[in-house]
């Protein structure tokens, strides 16, 4: 599907989404459960691959009642995950494998996890060496670290170490699946913990599942022998500030004080991504933001260059790319190599897309430069690498670039923000809709 976006204004209120990284951890823990309800969960393909594994493990999942009053009650596997009938597949969801990969070498027998192209070609092998020194069963099936795994256990917990600085998902699965163990997991940071906010995000899903860890001098500790139970028997899920970030943007390149977009759903909570609302607001933006109130109002301004390090927050950095293209002077993005194993290598991508554009970047492994006085932003016909954060990122450039900028893989936002285009379209911008065509 080709989504084409023309030079707009936006204003008006609108409401995020819910969290996805709240939502797969809410979901996986109540599996963990003997039963729990998650309240407004994101409804996603990425979100649905991890209600598909907690049925794989033996766990129910009520779609229904979601559909009726948008809470999702789930019958869980108590902590003991059944041997899987046929193979998980987790689509294009890596944390749904990471996390389900950590579960799977609780079982007594064996599971086998797999995925698109893209998954399949994601780093696993640190996980896999963790769950293998424990005392498990955890094999790439082409031995290069990557998808298809056969993973099994069960595992009674001990000391592990593990690499922080290659995904922040492998520690927040061996602490989920740590709490079930009898003797529970003592986990040592081989390296600098990337990505930091997620896993506290994990641990905040976990305190409210009632399961108690600790930070060590070197890591993390999860007592063994818990049971999940969140208080009352449910979780609820609050807003996605990964998505807020491109309303938050679009309104910050094509919003007016006059006549500002207003974002709902912002309530505050441990998701990295929070930091769009300071990013914005040292880029020039007119942005504030009512905690108590969960709304961020804001609209354009003078927009210039800044250094953001995104070694926390990798999933901004397609917004902050569109963002800089927009901006006065260079954008530099610093910190940004794990970015690159993502759906896709996000800093290439968002280089060689916005290049199409008009836009003058430089890339190195590890800094993306934008050069905004040094660019004339034009429609063109982008690829949206099947990645929902490029094709979001690339429709708030499209909301500035002169002419019509056509976005090719549109319906990828379905990953993370399935009502993206809608909300795009009820804040005023002009989108319209076009079938891909293919030889």
């Amino acid at each position: 599907m080709k989504r084409h976006v023309s030079r707009s204004q936006v204003a008006g209120s609108c409401r995020a989404p819910p969290s996805k990284s709240y939502t797969h951890r809410a979901i996986l823990a109540a599996g963990y459960a003997d039963s729990a309800t998650v309240e407004g969960p994101l409804v996603s393909a990425d979100t649905k691959a991890t209600m598909r594994a907690v049925e794989a493990f033996g766990g129910s999942v009520d779609r229904l009642q979601l559909e009726d009053d948008g809470t999702l009650p789930v019958d869980g596997f108590d902590g003991r995950p059944e041997t899987p009938d046929d193979v998980i597949n987790c689509q294009n969801s890596g944390t749904t494998m990471r996390l389900v990969t950590a579960c799977a070498a609780l079982g007594d027998g064996l599971s086998v996890l797999t995925g698109d192209e893209s998954l399949r070609s994601r780093p696993q092998g640190p996980l896999l060496a963790a769950l293998d020194d424990l005392g498990g069963r955890a094999e790439s099936t082409r031995g290069n670290g990557q998808a298809p795994l056969v993973v099994g256990g069960p595992l009674s917990g001990g000391d592990v170490s593990i690499p922080g600085d290659v995904s922040s998902q492998y520690i927040t699965a061996l602490l989920m699946a740590g709490a079930v163990t009898e003797e529970g997991l003592d986990i040592e940071l081989e390296t600098a913990l990337k990505s930091a906010p997620y896993v506290d995000i994990t641990l905040e899903v976990l305190d409210g599942y009632d399961v108690d860890t600790e930070r060590t001098a070197d890591g993390f500790r999860v007592p063994g022998g818990q049971q999940y139970r969140p208080a009352g028997g449910s979780y609820a899920v609050p807003g996605d500030f990964s998505s807020i970030s491109y309303l938050a943007a679009a309104g910050a390149v094509a919003a007016t004080d006059h006549a500002k977009v207003i974002v709902e759903g912002a309530e505050p909570s441990a998701q990295g991504d929070t930091a769009i609302v300071e990013v914005l607001d040292r880029m020039g933006a007119n942005i504030d933001w009512d905690r108590d109130a969960g709304e961020i109002s804001i609209a354009g301004g003078e927009l210039t260059g800044i250094e953001v390090d995104v070694g926390d927050t990798p999933d901004l950095l397609p917004t902050i790319a569109a963002v800089g293209a927009i901006a006065d002077g260079d954008t530099r993005i610093v910190n940004c190599e794990h970015v690159r194993y993502k759906e896709t290598d996000r800093v290439n991508a968002m280089a060689e897309e916005l290049g199409k554009m008009g836009v003058e970047t430089t890339e190195e492994q590890d800094t993306l430069t934008i050069h905004g006085a040094e660019t004339e932003l034009v429609g063109a016909e982008v690829d949206g690498r099947s990645d929902h954060r490029i094709a979001m990122a690339l429709a708030v450039a499209g909301l500035v670039a002169e002419g019509t900028t056509t976005i090719d893989g549109a319906e990828h936002v379905d990953v993370s923000f399935p009502s993206f285009w809608t909300v795009l379209d009820d804040l005023g911008a002009t989108v319209t809709e076009s079938e891909q065509t293919r030889d």
